[in-house]
């Protein structure tokens, strides 16, 4: 099954991704010595275009002291992973924006794997990731080996909540629904299954693969699978609010993104004063008015 599983994720990192969205990684990769890989994920990576989107990216560092100048962002980066930024760069005579998160390479390995209890690192990368850089082959095999982890730990933990037919579309809905109760998230209760199903095929074949290898769950197993469920729902709540509020201050180019998407949305265009580039937090009510003000947002 191992071998499966690593053919499949190896032809998924290595699709090829459109020049703007390697621009926009190149740029991201330039802030922060030390990268090792870049990967690509999200929504611009289903639709297979960026344009109008936001372009979802993960830089995997050596280390964080490396990786950042200011010292109070590493520490953030190695207490709470991942620091989030945003990045716009031109390209083709139009902007090209992305959303970035910031991880060791070596802590990635572990937070896919079945030593983390919260599945914010292991479900995001049980789903169709690609490889857009990687320092040498050496870190390209690595890559390969947490994505490939990633679905197991995703399976593993998922599968006893379960019935004794479990089929492999199920597998995933239920993994992706259960995710998304354990984070603070936007989406309808929907959204498992409209995911699931744009990318069918790859996940009834990793379905198969993986339900194959996993043993019929006991009804001690299935209880003990909800009880921790039912935590990670509890911790996952905590844990997003905590990301929210370290993001006030790490998420480097915020006040552009959230401009940016407001126009997207509305229309309406709003340029920050000096000062208020300056201080995005301490000025966000008085542009928030601003833009209210204009009809940005009701």
């Amino acid at each position: 099954m191992a071998a499966d599983l690593t053919d499949i994720i190896g032809k998924e990192i290595a699709a090829p991704a459109s020049d703007a969205v390697h621009a926009i990684a190149a740029a991201a990769r330039k802030r922060h010595p030390g990268t090792l890989a870049v990967l690509f994920y999200g929504s611009c990576l289903r639709s297979g275009s960026d344009e109008g989107g936001l372009v979802d990216l993960y830089l995997l560092v050596e280390s964080y002291r490396r990786a950042h100048r200011n010292p109070l962002a590493a520490l953030g980066n190695r207490l709470l992973p991942p620091n989030v930024y945003y990045i716009e760069t031109p390209f083709a005579g139009r902007r090209v924006r992305a959303k970035y998160a910031v991880v060791t390479l070596r802590e990635l390995e572990r937070l896919v794997s079945p030593k983390t209890f919260h599945p914010y690192f292991w479900a995001r990368f049980g789903q169709p990731t690609g490889l857009l850089w990687s320092q040498e082959e050496a870190v390209s095999a690595r890559v390969e080996g947490l994505l490939t982890r990633a679905l197991e730990t995703l399976a593993r933990e998922t599968r006893p909540l379960l019935g004794p037919d479990a089929e492999p579309r199920e597998l995933f809905v239920c993994a992706l629904t259960e995710t998304y109760r354990s984070e603070l998230r936007a989406e309808g209760p929907r959204r498992a299954a409209e995911l699931v199903a744009h990318y069918e095929a790859r996940y009834l074949r990793l379905g198969a693969l993986l339900l194959a290898k996993l043993p019929t769950p006991t009804p001690q197993e299935q209880a003990r699978a909800r009880r921790r469920w039912r935590a990670r729902r509890l911790l996952g709540k905590f844990l997003s609010v905590a990301r929210l509020t370290k993001a006030a201050f790490t998420f480097a180019g915020g006040q552009s993104y959230l401009l940016w998407k407001i126009e997207r949305h509305s229309g309406v265009r709003v340029e920050p004063r000096p000062w208020e580039a300056r201080h995005p937090l301490l000025s966000a009510p008085f542009l928030a008015w601003r833009v209210y003000r204009k009809g940005g947002f009701r």
